[in-house]
């Protein structure tokens, strides 16, 4: 899969006449829980030339591939992401940190450093508590659920707790968020529930697991209880508008 994702970035790279400064997964194979039958799921951030930035008509700034049952992939435009990266945008920041990166370049790694100025936490933890209450109501609340659902909200609720403890950026690896702010006495049902959405289709139902509903449902209340309590915090454009002007006049 690795070769025949290098040959759909390039073939990009070709038709809409962009260059691709990094490419990376970002879906469940990232999280480090891929079920048999999971999709890839490809996102990447790329540059055009000087004077497409340049033009009086608005350029489009996401490129989007078809979907189908293996490939997913789909990236944003310099501009849009150093715009995002102001707002200190969550995607993004989960991008930057994937631990399977198909593209890299000095380019990326420059964004990657500057990245750490701009991140801030109250938008990332609205961005993760909407994501647990909103999935945790939509998946959690039946007497028989989707095992993978329970991933769509705790893993959230640790970043969340992560974000509060550390005050940076949290892991992508649902392992590494686990280490850190997992409970030890949950350790057994999550450990059984990696074990079910690792060998497993995606579809897979099992009763409920009350001892991990208790805790999402005590969890999102502390959040946001703790949100309330932060500050926001303005930065300037000065170094994105510096690595932007760079990269364009390279």
């Amino acid at each position: 899969m690795k070769s025949t994702i290098a040959e759909e970035l390039r073939k990009i790279e070709k038709e809409y006449n962009v260059e691709i400064i990094y490419a990376v997964e970002s879906g469940s194979r990232a999280w480090g829980f891929a079920s048999p039958d999971s999709d890839y799921d490809v996102r990447f951030i790329y540059k055009r030339k000087k004077n497409d930035y340049l033009k009086l008509e608005k350029t489009r700034d996401v490129i989007e591939l078809p979907i189908d049952d293996v490939l997913d992939i789909n990236g944003w435009d310099l501009d849009k992401t150093l715009r995002l990266l102001y707002k200190s945008n969550p995607t993004l920041f989960e991008w930057l940190s994937s631990p399977i990166v198909y593209k890299n370049t000095n380019s990326a790694e420059k964004l990657k450093e500057i990245s750490k100025e701009y991140f801030y936490p109250r938008p990332s933890l609205y961005h993760y508590l909407n994501m647990a209450k909103n999935n945790y109501r939509e998946y959690l609340k039946g007497e028989m659920v989707k095992a993978k659902k329970y991933f769509y909200v705790i893993r959230p609720i640790l970043a969340c707790q992560w974000i509060l403890d550390k005050g940076i950026a949290p892991p992508m690896l649902f392992s590494e968020l686990a280490a850190a702010e997992l409970p030890p006495e949950l350790k057994s049902d999550i450990d059984y529930l990696l074990d079910i959405k690792m060998n497993n289709p995606e579809m897979k139902l099992i009763p409920k697991i009350q001892i991990l509903n208790d805790y999402i449902e005590k969890s999102i209340e502390e959040i946001s209880s703790k949100i309330e309590q932060l500050e926001d915090s303005e930065k300037k454009m000065d170094s994105l508008n510096e690595f932007f002007l760079n990269e364009i006049n390279d």
